[in-house]
């Protein structure tokens, strides 16, 4: 049996000659994160064009959770579209781990009495990523977290000029047989992440002790915070109120720091 011809691979297609337009459109189907580590590398032209609006406005068109990333865009065009596309900084949570379920990875921690410990939830949190949360012990147990909103894909012009709301959660709650002392501050900082321009604080009733051990929600909006922001510092504290061996105190799950845009 004879063997058959072998055939020359096709030569790559050009799309050098091809007009600006067209070329971003063929590149606007490229998934965001190629479009960025690939793409971008190819050459000047390239980089460019990714760089600029149109590509991710022709993604956005097929991707509707860019809309709020477009509109904030168009409200105040971002040095890179490439960047601010692929982070998608509205809408999504930016803290790190919020319900332990990494144990305390991303968090600051301070240890009172016999320091955190991570459980399973005893009452559902709607919503969560998981069904798990934060216990704290017979003193103030502390945890924090710094977000750093240019990391996160916003820019310096849009945080000054339109200031989007920054919208901030947690949710605490108690064992059925101990009661628990809860406190939270969220502060905005500048660049030097020391100067305060703009806090949250805010410490509920204690929970005594034969309780419904539902969670409760503390939330806050901020909205016209000033010039200069660009760090988000979210601490909270918790402790139980008998002073009990081990980990009876504030259970704390679910916080959230997230940037909108109305």
């Amino acid at each position: 049996m004879g063997q058959g011809e072998s055939r020359a691979p096709p030569a790559p297609l050009d799309l050098n000659p091809l007009p600006d337009e067209l070329l971003a459109l063929i590149l606007s189907w490229v998934p965001g994160r190629a479009l960025v580590t690939r793409c971008r590398l190819v050459c000047r032209r390239w980089r460019d064009l990714i760089d600029g609006p149109t590509v991710w406005r022709l993604q956005g068109e097929r991707r509707p959770g860019l809309g709020a990333t477009l509109a904030a865009a168009r409200l105040c065009p971002p040095p890179r579209w490439s960047r601010i596309c692929l982070l998608e900084p509205f809408g999504r949570n930016l803290l790190r781990n919020p319900c332990g379920q990494d144990q305390f990875c991303h968090w600051q921690v301070e240890r009172g009495g016999h320091g955190w410990q991570v459980e399973e939830n005893r009452c559902p949190v709607e919503g969560a990523p998981a069904q798990t949360c934060f216990v704290s012990s017979f003193d103030w147990c502390v945890k924090s977290q710094l977000v750093d909103l240019l990391k996160e894909g916003l820019w310096e012009e849009l945080l000054d000029t339109y200031q989007p709301e920054i919208y901030i959660s947690d949710w605490w709650g108690a064992r059925q047989d101990c009661g628990c002392e809860y406190s939270i501050c969220v502060k905005l900082l500048a660049a030097n992440r020391s100067t305060v321009i703009a806090e949250f604080q805010a410490n509920p009733d204690p929970i005594q002790q034969w309780n419904d051990q539902q969670y409760h929600q503390v939330s806050y909006r901020f909205r016209q915070y000033g010039h200069g922001v660009r760090y988000v510092h979210f601490l909270h504290k918790g402790k139980d109120t008998h002073f009990w061996a081990g980990h009876y105190g504030a259970r704390i799950t679910n916080s959230t720091v997230m940037v909108k845009l109305s």
